[in-house]
């Protein structure tokens, strides 16, 4: 999930050159916690809902950017975790309405998604050996995505929000 907020006015941001209408500043937040996480559960593109601690972790953080510059959009995945988290930062940032990006989503884990992490070494050693290789160009079988794959889909998603709200 990504904010924009206006970099004229912030406070905390660096703003680098002299014409700030050229720039966008995006903060970038991890979705609250869900039973998944804690079950070791890999989630990827499978739907999860946010757990009471992972609410009360959106509310805190969503409180947290209230307090900040002024909040211009907030954009999440769509996937429920996220867009739950996204919500609640929404509603604190003056009610603005959460922009929903399928690009912005987790990695695709193909055949490990579902599993707990242990049991994917043991009745999925494939995948599970291209999840853990380190290889920036393994894709995971079963659909997943490298981490060039999920790098290359997040920096363009991140780079069309910038640049619809740069100066701004």
């Amino acid at each position: 999930m990504a904010t924009t907020t206006d970099s004229a006015d912030s406070s905390n941001g660096v703003v680098i050159g002299s014409d700030s209408s050229d720039y966008a500043e995006i903060v970038v937040v991890r979705h609250g916690e869900t039973t998944w996480n804690c079950d070791g559960r890999l989630q990827g593109h499978l739907d999860a809902e946010l757990n009471e601690f992972g609410i009360q972790q959106a509310l805190e953080v969503a409180d947290r950017l209230s307090k900040e510059t002024k909040v211009s959009a907030v954009y999440a995945s769509d996937l429920k975790r996220a867009f739950e988290t996204a919500q609640k930062i929404a509603k604190s940032c003056g009610g603005l309405e959460v922009v929903q990006d399928k690009d912005l989503r987790e990695r695709h884990l193909g055949d490990l998604q579902g599993l707990v992490l242990q049991e994917a070494a043991k009745t999925k050693p494939e995948a599970y050996e291209a999840f853990v290789s380190g290889k920036r160009d393994q894709e995971i079988p079963g659909g997943g995505e490298s981490l060039d794959q999920v790098s290359e889909r997040c920096t363009s998603a991140l780079q069309k929000i910038a640049q619809n709200h740069k100066g701004i």
